[in-house]
């Protein structure tokens, strides 16, 4: 279930993380972030892809009141959906690189398949 963790912050900044974030990922297709982070990530992202299959109004708005750019959210119609048109979620993956230097916090990298 998405958005159970709490990443020691407020619920407002933890949702406008995770906006930024997804946005971000959707944007470039690849992040480097915490373990836990990445895993949020995925959760939201494959949500938003799963929405964007569904090419009607409301999946628009739903898509449109998430992710903060107006482009990203049209590529999410136009060219990212499209492309798991016949797959069942799975659409990112979780790629741990070890430690971070400074806190030893597990790093991650997430992309798009």
């Amino acid at each position: 279930m998405p958005g159970t963790r709490k990443l020691g912050r407020s619920s407002d900044h933890r949702k406008a993380m995770l906006r930024a974030m997804v946005t971000y990922l959707l944007e470039t297709g690849k992040i480097e972030t915490t373990v836990t982070r990445a895993k949020e990530v995925r959760s939201m992202t494959e949500k938003m892809i799963t929405i964007g299959k569904d090419d009607t109004l409301h999946a628009k708005r739903q898509v449109y009141s998430f992710v903060t750019k107006e482009t990203v959210a049209k590529k999410v119609f136009d060219e990212i959906s499209p492309k798991y048109k016949d797959t069942n979620g799975g659409y990112t993956r979780i790629v741990r690189i070890g430690p971070r230097r400074g806190d030893a916090a597990e790093m991650a990298i997430i992309e798009l398949v």
